[in-house]
């Protein structure tokens, strides 16, 4: 059942998200509903300001005030639920009762959850590319930097090779 689970967006009074998050997670618990509403998420950010007497302060604020992610497997009971939370005035959608889920790369753009790339491949290795305009090209693996999602490969192009970064999923090893 965990794989048609989605997450949503519920709006909240703003400055009620802390509470509306600590209120779905209790309610979860008590009803017993971990299998159905699996994570609620006040996306973040950390901030550093310089005041104006030169001191930097560095602090968390909220990415979307106002909005609690909810990852849940949609369903009458678990509208009503998140529905009738206090601090809830309803779901992101087309109506407050029809949400609208987030798509996947909505929910990675947020950050809300990381996608695990496993790479195969290491510098020197012969890859063919993927997608984009060099789709279907072999190059070398020239660098590789997961915490950044890019790689550097040599493309040969027109008898020259050119340098071309690409994100990790965009290339795979070439089948020798």
């Amino acid at each position: 059942m965990a794989e048609a689970a989605k997450w949503y967006v519920v709006h909240t009074y703003s400055g009620y998200e802390n509470t509306v998050k600590a209120t779905i997670e209790k309610t979860v618990e008590s009803r017993q509903l971990q299998d159905r509403i699996l994570a609620i998420s006040i996306p973040m950010e950390t901030v550093t300001e310089i005041t104006d007497s030169g001191v930097s302060k560095t602090y968390d604020r909220k990415v979307f005030p106002g909005y609690v992610l909810v990852k849940m497997v949609y369903s009458d009971d678990t509208w009503h639920v998140i529905r009738n939370i206090r601090g809830v005035t309803g779901f992101v959608g087309t109506s407050s009762n029809d949400p609208t889920p987030l798509t996947e790369d909505e929910v990675y753009a947020m950050g809300v959850e990381k996608k695990e790339i496993i790479v195969n491949y290491e510098v020197g290795d012969t890859v063919r590319i993927l997608d984009g305009p060099l789709s279907s090209f072999t190059g070398t693996v020239e660098s590789i930097e997961v915490e950044n999602n890019a790689v550097n490969v040599i493309v040969s192009m027109f008898g020259r090779e050119t340098s071309v970064e690409f994100e990790l999923d965009q290339i795979e090893v070439a089948s020798q």
